[in-house]
């Protein structure tokens, strides 16, 4: 071997393991923030939209959980946001709702082919509606043709002082929203349908829903810091004050007031509670298969919903989102009193998270808009994590 040959031997030797000792650091270099890192980055994103409080919690295949808060829970004092508060599931307990009713179906007590007026004679009426026409199934996936027109609920700073300890028992509730004729969408959001479903719970086993809803989900899964308030209008602590924007300048401490529907669907949890329940659900642990296959059927919802879920689609009591990464993912949001909260879980039921606002910024829809869209980006962000929701 000639001298000039050892040479280029040598320095091809010499290129190839600086080379190789590239790509190893290229492989060893983060492509980006870790998830729990992502995470808190998220949370911050939101709390810099002039949010008060966020908290959020995201649960990996592995059970491993992540933890991050941004912001104070008491605008007068500066308190930290607690990492696990309580706050009010609002709409998410339909979910709740919607299970104890698949349950009951499954156990051949009712039919999602039973109409209203089977189980409640006459309570869905006069010259707009018909129970002989709606059933359990339209009541789950809100195509009843049920309005929520005559729903109270304040809308002003001077009105939520106002109403904020009324009482409304489940049958006023239906008999307002008797008033208002169908609306022409085949789908509308629906608390009066929720509502009425909650009554047909108690008729069929005797007891009030949220009765059922402890004994069938919350026990078998030990969330215990899940809870029906009824018409108290306090939160167990700790938890973040709550706040809402009713315009530029008018953010009103929202906090204490008796939830619209008090009789079943006034609920608190946390963010751990939150991820089981919705794990549980997803991965075969509180229906069986058909009754799983049924919620998870689902139908288009109507344009103004495809504002807050672009291209979401509605099952019985489960929202069905697409994920940037691809597949889809399974969830219900909930709002009310200031308390705004997203959640999501995949296909499989294995990788959750759930973000909870403690503000509701309703003063413009532009606000309500750029809010959801941020904790709607903080959820896709923790599922993709793993991979997506094929």
């Amino acid at each position: 071997m000639t001298t000039t040959l050892r040479k280029r031997l040598a320095v091809a030797a010499g290129v190839a393991a600086l080379l190789a000792a590239n790509a190893a650091t290229a492989v060893a270099r983060p492509a980006g923030p870790s998830p729990a890192e992502r995470l808190r980055r998220d949370t911050e994103a939101i709390h810099a939209l002039g949010i008060s409080g966020v908290q959020a919690r995201m649960v990996t295949p592995d059970g491993r959980q992540s933890v991050a808060t941004s912001g104070t829970a008491d605008l007068d004092t500066g308190l930290p946001v607690p990492a696990d508060g309580y706050f009010r599931m609002a709409s998410t307990s339909k979910t709740l709702i919607a299970t104890v009713v698949l349950q009951l179906e499954a156990e051949g007590r009712l039919s999602l082919r039973d109409t209203v007026e089977r189980w409640l004679p006459g309570t869905v009426h006069g010259e707009h509606h018909d129970g002989r026409r709606i059933t359990v199934r339209d009541l789950l996936q809100h195509t009843g043709g049920l309005t929520d027109d005559g729903m109270p609920g304040y809308t002003t700073p001077e009105e939520y002082p106002e109403q904020r300890d009324d009482l409304h028992s489940d049958r006023e509730l239906v008999e307002l929203a008797m008033a208002y004729p169908a609306p022409k969408e085949k789908w509308r959001y629906s608390n009066t349908g929720y509502v009425l479903l909650g009554m047909i719970i108690q008729q069929v086993t005797g007891r009030p829903a949220h009765r059922e809803v402890e004994d069938r989900v919350l026990r078998p899964l030990g969330l215990d810091r899940t809870r029906w308030t009824g018409a108290s209008p306090t939160l167990p602590q700790p938890h973040a004050r709550a706040y809402q924007y009713f315009g530029p300048e008018a953010r009103v401490d929202v906090t204490e007031q008796i939830p619209v529907g008090h009789e079943n669907l006034s609920w608190v949890t946390t963010t751990r509670d939150e991820n089981t329940l919705f794990r549980a659900l997803l991965g075969g642990r509180l229906l069986p298969a058909r009754q799983l296959a049924a919620m998870k059927r689902t139908v288009p919802v109507s344009a103004a919903a495809q504002k807050f879920w672009p291209r979401g689609r509605y099952g019985l009591g489960l929202v069905e989102r697409p994920l940037t990464c691809g597949g889809t993912y399974w969830s219900h949001e909930g709002g009310d009193g200031g308390y705004i909260t997203l959640n999501g879980v995949t296909e499989d039921g294995r990788r959750s998270v759930v973000v909870s606002m403690s503000e509701a910024r309703g003063d413009s829809e532009a606000h309500v808009l750029a809010q959801v869209q941020a904790a709607g980006d903080l959820v896709d962000h923790a599922l993709c994590a793993g991979g997506g929701g094929r």
